[in-house]
């Protein structure tokens, strides 16, 4: 589910629907639900500060349901789509993210991406944090996970 919680900056909230369930789709996740928020800077920065002690604006924050040792299996072959997901893990809820427009939009015109594009990038992001990968404490796992699901998507 998405949700559009500010105003600043608008937001194509179905094409971003169809681009997270074809993403869930490709990750074996269609069966998990999980909601994604647009929210002002204010708002992202006051949950920054809440949640990780940081000052600012972000341009997105994800709060899993629950802390796993090990990142959840995601399939790299669209043809094995839930080979190696725990059937429980496909039935529930992962999670909410938390995504800055207007935050996003400033860094798409630094990185030269159109706004679509870099919110698309956050969502995927977002969902990568919900299923366990954390480009924080990983030895680059989550960001060469990344990296592949990105050119899977056209996001490159």
């Amino acid at each position: 589910m998405i949700l559009n919680r500010q105003r600043s900056v608008r937001v194509a909230r179905r094409a971003l629907e169809t681009f997270l369930r074809r993403l869930q789709d490709d990750l074996g996740l269609s069966h998990a639900e999980l909601t994604v928020a647009f929210v002002s800077d204010f708002e992202i920065a006051r949950m920054n500060q809440t949640y990780r002690k940081k000052r600012g604006a972000t341009d997105v924050l994800s709060f899993p349901t629950e802390t796993r040792r090990r990142p959840m299996r995601v399939p790299l072959r669209q043809s094995k789509r839930t080979r190696g997901v725990p059937q429980a893990a496909l039935k529930k809820y992962l999670g909410d993210i938390a995504i800055s427009p207007g935050t996003a939009r400033r860094n798409a015109a630094r990185f030269g991406r159109s706004l679509s594009v870099e919110l698309r990038i956050l969502v995927l992001h977002g969902v990568l944090h919900l299923v366990g990968y954390d480009h924080e404490t990983d030895r680059g796992e989550m960001e060469r996970l990344e990296a592949r699901l990105r050119t899977r998507f056209g996001l490159a």
